[in-house]
Order: C-alpha cells, then structure tokens, then sequence
C-alpha cells in the first residue's frame, strides 16, 4: 500500500490533478499492448526533468518501485508495473524544444509523438527515418527505451542509430548527459548503453535526434505470389545481388484478407503472400533498382509486380501496412503480438514452422514482418476469457520463438524483452553473461526499484525491491 505521506509529496511537487492514486483512474495504466497487466499504485505526471528529479527522489525516500510510461503501445509488457509503486507518466513532456537544421537534428522531451517530428520538418525537406507501425501514437520516450525499429529500419537502422543524445534521470535523482550534437564524442557509449536498456537504468527527459533529408525519388512495388516460400525466396535473393531497398515487408494470405477488407489499400484477397517494397535515393540509382527488383520477383515467381502510380497510392499501400494490428482487431478483439528474428535464409522455414504451431495449438496465427532483417511478427488470435485458450496462445507464442534460436536468430528484434520474454533470455546467454548484463545494470539501479522484472530472469520477489518496513526521510519543503 502506497503510503498517503509519499502521494501528498508527489502531489506537492506537480499538483494534486497531476497524480491518480484511486482505482478507478489506475485501471488505464494496468497494461500496454502486450497481454499481460499489472497495477501501478499511483501514476504521475511531469512537466519538466526538475518534476522527475524530484518524483525520484521522493520515490527514493519511500523505497518504491518506478516505471516510466509513454504511450503503452508498447508489446512486450516494458511498462507493466509487477511490483506496483509509482509509474511516471511523461504525457506532459511533450514538447518538440529545438529544430536545429544546421546540424540536421532536433531536441525532443520523451512525450513527443514519433510522427510529429517528421511532420514538423517535412516542409523543409527533412523526416526522422525510425518508423514503428504504432508511429502514429508512439513517443520518443519508449522508442528510446525499447530501441524500437520499423519497415524503413532495414537501410537506415534503428532508433539507436538515430539517437545523438540523452538526458536521463538515474533512480537517486542524479541527472545524466550522454552523447550531445557533437558527433564521436569520446568515452565509454552510455548513450548507446540506455537506448534499449528498458528503463531499467534511468528515466529518459531529453532526446536529440538526427534528421535526414528526405530522399530526391521513393518507388513502391506490391509483388503479389501465390506461395508464401516463393515471396520468401524473394527476399534472400535480393540479399545475394547485394540489392538493399529502403524497406521490404511481408504478409502471408490470412493477414492480407484482414487488411484489405478493413482499409481497402489494394491487396489481393487470392494471394498466398506479399511483398511491399520501397526504394528510396537518388532518382538514377532508384529507377536501376526498381528495375532490377521487378526482375528479381518475378525470377522468384511471383505473379504479378505492381509498382505505385501515384503517391496517393504509394500512402494507402502503407495505410493498409501500418494499420494492419487494427485490422486484426476487427477479425479477434485480442490478439499476441510475437517478435522473434531469424536469418533472412531461414524466413521460409520458419514460416512453415508457424504454420504447424497453429495446426498443433489449434490457433489462428496470421503473419505481417520485416521480411527485410528476417523479424517474424505472427500474429495469434485468441479469447482470453478461455483460460485454456490463453495457456496455449502463450505456449504457441514460446514455441515460435524457441524455434527462431534454434536456427541462429534471436527473441526479439524491436519490441524489446519485457516481461514477455525475460525468462528465455538463458537460451541465449550464458549465466556469466546474464551476470555481467545484472551488475551493469546494478551500477545505474543499485537496488532494482527502476523498473522491476524486466529483461533478465526474474527468481527474485518484490520483497527484495522494497522492504515492507523500510523507514524513510522525511521531506522537507
């Protein structure tokens, strides 16, 4: 129980309507995109980094759980309390706060929706290139802290990539700066170390990130193949002539039924599979390249490349893309989100695999991914008011990704590990690595309170997180 003392002293920091401590308000924040939930026993609202400095160090003082929260469409469950405590809500924080052409970047508080960056620069020839399908509502402030990517991450990487600087708040109130405009600052990389560390070492406030210039010509093709191995193969060819579009996603029959019935972008109800593919460069370079990637689908057999007329028609093929979770809702309200990565050679077969895991678990598992870097998003549809419908979709959702490392790849590409996926990490690493990754974490979050339960194995009870009869200071004002 959250002690009354501890929420007269975050309401005196950011006002009484800037903190929910009754039930009825808590109910939002008990989950993000995953399928789990857990209950923060306030949630605060901060305006500034000295509001966060200074929620922390209350925090501190009543030894209580933190977790930072952007949006929630997170789908790994990163901002899911699971020892309750205090969540930071940075919704306030969302103040675009430089536009620095000049140095081709720009400095964003965490609340900052990931589109509204590029629409702030678009009429001066610029965007900012990490683009999840959630980007419509995702903050800055969680891609950060999940390292999220997206369709276009294939040439132009991911947020890490894109990230020049950080401001963060560490669990004792100490503010950190890492990284800066300056390019190749020296010492140790912390600005690498906490994007994608889960907000398990600090509270991101303050992100710089870089802009690129917006390409000079964009071509997108809808290749259309009546076997998903045929559209597979496609893409591990493209990788053998060293050919590297912009972005190439895949989705399998079931999926692309749910999107065109829902957005009607253009997709082929007949098909077995698709690939949509974008270039994007120099105009010369792209025409090349639109030329050799037609060739190259339809040597793999697909039976028809439709190439974009319009940039009208190019938007509403990745309307149908980017809307896709949507469309699925509108087949199973609940649905698991998996995201395990396995070499580009080895797409196919994991994809048969996926189809047996739905045989076997008598589950709807639909498929939409980066078919580009091999990140596999099946998509399992499912009633959780069935208990045992929910056990399978969990066991299914395992299978999948236990399947994904045994044929070299990895638990997750994008959407972090969470509390989703935290107790495979052993399948992975040695222990001595799991060791290492905790004492690393210990030097930024000494007893754990920053975001408990996530990423490595747990084995560990809240208790040891925050002692039920710990004294605290008392606060001064």
């Amino acid at each position: 129980m959250l002690p009354q003392a501890a929420i007269r002293d975050l309401q005196h920091v950011v006002g009484e309507r800037a903190v929910l401590h009754r039930d009825q308000d808590l109910l939002l924040y008990e989950y993000d995109g995953s399928i789990d939930k857990g209950r923060p026993e306030c949630v605060v609202f901060p305006r500034t980094t000295e509001d966060v400095v200074e929620i922390v160090r209350i925090a501190a003082d009543y030894s209580l759980p933190l977790v930072g929260r952007g949006a929630g469409t997170g789908l790994s469950g990163g901002v899911i309390p699971t020892c309750g405590g205090v969540m930071i809500g940075f919704s306030r924080m969302n103040k675009i706060l430089e536009i620095d052409l000049e140095n081709e970047c720009a400095v964003v508080q965490p609340g900052v929706v990931n589109l509204d960056i590029t629409r702030a620069v678009q009429g001066r020839g610029y965007y900012y290139a990490p683009d999840p399908s959630s980007q419509k509502a995702c903050t800055i402030g969680g891609n950060v802290a999940e390292n999220a990517g997206g369709p276009h991450t294939l040439i132009y990487g991911v947020t890490t990539n894109h990230v020049l600087g950080i401001e963060a708040v560490l669990p004792d109130g100490t503010v950190l700066n890492a990284g800066g405009k300056e390019q190749d600052l020296p010492g140790y990389d912390l600005r690498g170390l906490l994007t994608g560390s889960e907000g398990t070492m600090a509270l991101v406030t303050k992100v710089i990130v870089r802009l690129m210039r917006s390409p000079e010509a964009v071509e997108t093709l809808l290749a259309i193949y009546e076997r998903a191995d045929d559209a597979a193969s496609t893409v591990g060819e493209l990788t053998d002539r060293a050919i590297t579009p912009a972005a190439v996603e895949m989705l399998d029959g079931v999926m692309l039924r749910m999107v065109e019935e829902a957005t009607r972008a253009g997709f082929p109800m007949d098909a077995e599979a698709v690939l949509l593919i974008e270039l994007e460069g120099v105009r010369e370079a792209v025409a090349e390249q639109l030329e050799l990637v037609n060739s190259v689908c339809l040597e793999c057999r697909a039976r028809e490349v439709r190439v974009a007329k319009s940039a009208d028609e190019r938007a509403l093929l990745w309307k149908g893309r980017k809307n896709a979770f949507g469309a699925v809702g509108r087949v199973s309200p609940t649905y698991y989100v998996q995201d395990g990565v396995v070499p580009r050679t080895r797409i196919a077969d994991t994809l048969r695999h996926i189809y047996r895991v739905s045989e076997r678990y008598g589950l709807t598992i639909s498929n939409i991914f980066h078919a580009g870097d091999g990140n596999m998003h099946p998509i399992i549809l499912f009633d959780p008011r069935s208990e045992d419908e929910t056990r399978r979709t969990r066991e299914a959702g395992e299978d999948i990704l236990r399947y994904c490392i045994e044929v070299g790849g990895a638990i997750t590409g994008e959407h972090g590990v969470g509390m989703e996926k935290n107790e495979l990490m052993p399948l992975l690493f040695a222990e001595d690595s799991l060791e290492q990754m905790e004492r690393l974490m210990r030097i930024f979050n000494p007893d754990g309170r920053l975001n408990p339960g996530k990423i490595l194995p747990t084995g560990k009870g809240c208790l040891e997180i925050r002692p039920p009869a710990a004294p605290h200071k008392a606060v001064i004002w």
